[in-house]
Formats: C-alpha cells, sequence, structure tokens
C-alpha cells in the first residue's frame, strides 16, 4: 500500500535548502499535501481501473455461456464504477481551496489523512472482493448486486471525505 507521508524521504537538497527560506516551506507543505493527494487518489482509480478487465472477462463469461439477460446489471455496476472513478480523479489536486486563506486545524487535516487510507484499504478489499466473485461460480444477479452495494459504500466513504474538507473550509470563515 502506498504512504504519502513518506514524500519527505524523498526529498532532495535543493528542496530541503529551499525550505529554510522564510515562507517558503509552508508553501512547500501545501505542496506536499497537494501531491500527497492526487498520488493516493491516482492509485486508487487506476486499481479500480485494472479491476474493470475482470468485469469485462467475467461479462465475456456470461455471453458465452448465454447469460445475456444478465449483462445489463452488470453494465450498471460498471457504470457506476466508472462514475466513482471520475470522481477520485476529478477532484481538486490537494486540499489546494482550503488552504489558501484558512487556518487549518492539524487535526483535520488528520482526519482527512486517515479518511484517505481507509479509503485506500477499502478500494483494495472491494478490488479483491470482484476477483473473488467473478472467478467463483456466484450467480451474476448476486455478483452485480454485490458489484453495487460495494460502490455504494465507496461512495458514501468518499463523499465521508468531502465533508471533512467542508469542514476544513467553514473552520475559518
Amino acid at each position: 500500500m502506498i504512504d504519502p507521508e513518506r514524500h519527505a524521504e524523498n526529498r532532495g537538497w535543493i528542496e530541503s535548502t529551499l525550505r529554510n527560506i522564510p515562507g517558503f516551506r509552508g508553501y512547500l507543505e501545501k505542496e506536499y499535501r497537494r501531491e500527497s493527494d492526487y498520488t493516493v487518489r491516482s492509485w486508487m482509480a487506476d486499481l479500480l481501473q485494472k479491476s474493470k478487465v475482470q468485469l469485462d472477462t467475467y461479462a465475456r463469461t456470461l455471453v458465452e455461456s448465454l447469460q445475456i439477460d444478465d449483462l445489463p446489471a452488470l453494465d450498471r455496476a460498471r457504470a457506476r464504477l466508472d462514475q466513482l472513478m471520475s470522481k477520485i480523479r476529478g477532484d481538486v489536486r490537494g486540499y489546494s481551496a482550503f488552504f489558501g486563506f484558512v487556518n487549518v486545524d492539524e487535526q483535520r487535516l488528520d482526519a482527512v489523512y486517515d479518511q484517505d487510507m481507509a479509503m485506500v484499504t477499502k478500494v483494495e478489499k472491494f478490488v479483491a472482493k470482484i476477483e473473488k466473485l467473478t472467478s467463483a461460480q456466484t450467480p451474476a444477479k448476486q455478483v452485480s448486486d454485490q458489484l453495487l452495494q460495494g460502490i455504494a459504500e465507496l461512495e458514501q466513504h468518499y463523499t465521508k471525505r468531502h465533508e471533512i474538507l467542508k469542514g476544513l473550509a467553514n473552520e475559518g470563515s
């Protein structure tokens, strides 16, 4: 699993020197957070994208076994998965809108970070669930129902992240 807090370990000597310039350190910290946020979200979206290969293989299996009536439910799950990936990828990089003019509560930032790490774990479990469901002899209706339920849980968890960020914005107002 990825850990965005390890970004500082990869810092070069120029970056380390720039951190000693008054005011520049804060700017760099914001940039680290933005980059870490982007990295985590890209990683989750990429993992979800890769899981679609298994869904495609499963759909081919349904076609080959003449279970064509079950394809629309699977397509709904794929469409919801695409929407979730678009949300995850499409969000503003970092928490930039919240760092510009707001005094940021470090505890809230920790809550966002914890939420992101929990989301990473949930995405990993969901991808494992896709693999398990599509490789077993599970009925297609049950597969699509469980996929839709799992996607709904991921969406709910991702929405919670936005609620925490909105709390950041309201805090400084």
